[in-house]
């Protein structure tokens, strides 16, 4: 077994240390599932191994099991586990394999496709304690009434029906289908009007204003880019123009945004959202040289154009997504330093861990809170080396994006915990229908100009004094 270095748990890893302990000395069927909600850079991986580690070595729990959702995360687990002495095998794996592990890693996908095989190799587990870990839980969504379109949840329930806990983390708890989700407690609760809903309630939460506050990630300063949009067709005469930070109408509101991440759109925000995040870079490179920057794009033609234009600036510049065979390798090439920007589509947000990057530019027409969170959250990490030369606070990150209301708002409550509450079916408004009726957040606004207007700077007022500055 490879040698083990000693770590010191985080306060919260401690809490979960003990919230596990609790849970299992009751051994109560309703406290089975237990959700973790803890922000970007908190170290959920490293806690719920540190977790299970200390259970076992109390006689607790002698096995675990762990579903991630994409192949690209199980390096990090690996990673963690041999920092802790615990020998992780990744599925598929040789029955002998299964028999030496203490913990098995499976991806959602993987179990899917090998459910009745991988059943019958852990039934020599099932006398055992075995503690479950789904990372982030929130794609484990159950839907009673259609559980085949859910088959992820099912198959996550299908797999740990032995298991003593089964535990979810998640750095997003929010899903845009309106659906609970897998190893989560709901609770009823009353609303201000009267409505009974169910709410998602974590078991334990670390707010991102408190690892902010301790050190552990870094703050966000927001840099929204205001101006006039434009909507008349060529050659007429007719000027419908629309201002994008104080648009009140949602249908105009998601129109204006379409037209204002395109980079040949006659109001140039999008190019000039660019230009300012690379100057941003580069005053960020005075103290931290290796910093880089990530463009999240709408699609691959889109996320072509924008690189093409940054390597007309003169940057390194990787584009990666889903597509891509060599996508992969180009993340590690990236982590390791090997270009100034990386552009991508749906491959940088939850899971993908690059202390380095210290800028992002959000130019995709994805608006809701959870995808939004997960994007600019990548420029929070920190690491041991970068965290012995900086002071607490430290050194701030910054997002670069339109100035979409909805993003706005978003931005004014990044560090915060919000709940998920899953609404009544029969009360639930397709977007589409909801007319004029939405309406933006109430914001301050700096003078708007034709084409590209002023950046609009927002420091979140959740977040500690010390951002505060005059």
């Amino acid at each position: 077994m490879p040698a083990v270095s000693p770590i010191r748990p985080r306060q919260w890893q401690q809490q979960l240390i003990q919230l596990l302990r609790r849970r299992l000395e009751r051994q109560l069927e309703h406290e089975r599932d237990l959700l973790v909600f803890a922000g970007p850079g908190a170290g959920k991986t490293l806690g719920a191994l540190l977790a299970f580690r200390a259970m076992q070595q109390e006689g607790r729990l002698e096995r675990f099991l762990v579903f991630c959702h994409r192949t690209s995360i199980q390096e990090q687990w690996q990673k963690a586990a041999k920092r802790l002495g615990l020998r992780l095998h990744e599925w598929p794996c040789s029955s002998q394999q299964i028999d030496e592990a203490q913990g098995i890693l499976v991806t959602y996908q993987g179990a899917g496709r090998q459910l009745e095989l991988l059943l019958s190799e852990l039934e020599r587990w099932q006398p055992m304690g075995c503690l479950a870990i789904a990372d982030e839980a929130h794609h484990l969504g159950v839907d009673p009434e259609a559980p085949e379109s859910t088959a992820w949840g099912q198959t996550f329930l299908d797999l740990t029906g032995h298991c003593q806990l089964r535990m979810g983390l998640t750095g997003t708890p929010f899903r845009a289908d309106n659906l609970a989700f897998c190893a989560a407690r709901r609770l009823r609760v009353r609303q201000e009007g009267g409505a009974l809903v169910e709410q998602i309630c974590p078991d334990l939460t670390v707010e991102p204003r408190d690892l902010i506050a301790e050190g552990d990630v870094r703050p966000l300063e927001f840099r929204f880019q205001d101006g006039w949009v434009e909507h008349s067709r060529e050659g007429i005469p007719d000027r419908d123009v629309s201002p994008l930070s104080a648009e009140t109408r949602e249908s105009w509101r998601a129109r204006n945004l379409r037209r204002a991440i395109q980079l040949n759109d006659s109001s140039s925000i999008s190019q000039q959202l660019l230009l300012r995040a690379q100057r941003q870079l580069s005053k960020v490179r005075l103290q931290h040289p290796q910093a880089a920057g990530l463009v999240i794009a709408r699609d691959i033609d889109h996320a072509q154009a924008i690189t093409q234009l940054l390597q007309e600036d003169g940057n390194r510049v990787d584009l990666v997504h889903s597509q891509d065979p060599t996508a992969a390798a180009r993340l590690n090439g990236f982590q390791n330093g090997n270009a100034d920007w990386l552009v991508s589509i749906d491959m940088c947000a939850e899971g993908f861990d690059a202390p380095r990057l210290r800028v992002v530019a959000y130019l995709t027409t994805v608006v809701t809170r959870s995808r939004f969170l997960q994007g600019i959250t990548r420029a929070v990490r920190m690491t041991p080396e970068l965290a012995s030369n900086e002071p607490v606070p430290r050194r701030a990150s910054f997002v670069f994006a339109p100035a979409d209301p909805l993003l706005m708002g978003y931005a004014r409550s990044w560090s915060l915990a919000e709940p998920y509450v899953i609404q009544p079916r029969e009360e639930e408004i397709p977007a589409e229908e909801s007319g004029g009726s939405w309406r933006g957040p109430n914001l301050p606004l700096e003078a708007v100009e034709d084409g590209a207007g002023q950046m609009i700077r927002l420091r979140t007022p959740q977040l500690p004094g010390f951002l505060k500055r005059a």
